[in-house]
């Protein structure tokens, strides 16, 4: 689906009655001052909604993560947005900087946990090339189609990707494959 990316409630609604299908809103926070506009819209154009484990910064816990996750269900919940159309994202941090290795591990327990412990369920989704940030350009398509199967393996349930990135592509196409979501053929991937 299109995604929309804007804080501004005022330019979302404006966009969304130009959309025929209901888009991806990227993305609620807990940081939100216009949190009950977003909901509202959201509801009322019956789009998709990313809510983000962020709070003025990324944080570093799985327990964080999900404890600002569920606190973003529960309103969206309560302003009539089931969990059916709402995208829970992690947050992705660079493999390179700092705890960017403890992060990405608690991204993938968090990824984890959402699938076995939310009833419903709530679907899940990573921008998978904010894990190359600041890498050699020549390493990101081996860092992102990694980290994509990594995720994929939690249970990741959509990523946003490079689509002009063949390596990352040929992943998805296998990701698809393994899960039966598509026929595969040798020559879909040479």
């Amino acid at each position: 689906p299109l995604c929309l990316d804007s804080r501004n409630a005022r330019a979302l609604e404006k966009t969304l009655t130009l959309c025929k299908e209901p888009p991806l809103i990227n993305y609620l926070s807990a940081d939100e001052k216009s949190c009950d506009d977003i909901l509202d819209i959201t509801n009322r154009f019956k789009a998709s909604l990313i809510i983000r484990a962020l709070k003025g910064i990324v944080p570093t816990t799985i327990e964080a993560k999900l404890l600002i996750l569920e606190e973003l269900i529960e309103k969206a919940n309560a302003a009539d947005i089931p969990n059916e159309r709402l995208f829970a994202d992690p947050s992705v941090v660079h493999i390179a900087g700092g705890m960017g290795q403890e992060h990405l591990l608690n991204t993938h327990e968090c990824v984890r946990a959402l699938v076995e412990m939310v009833d419903p369920p709530i679907n899940t989704v990573a921008w998978i090339s904010n894990v190359s940030t600041g890498l050699p350009k020549k390493l990101k398509p081996h860092v992102n189609a990694g980290f994509l199967c990594y995720l994929a393996g939690a249970g990741l349930d959509a990523a946003m990707v490079d689509v002009t990135d063949a390596e990352v592509m040929k992943t998805v196409y296998l990701i698809r494959a393994f899960r039966d979501e598509t026929v595969f053929s040798p020559a879909d991937i040479s």
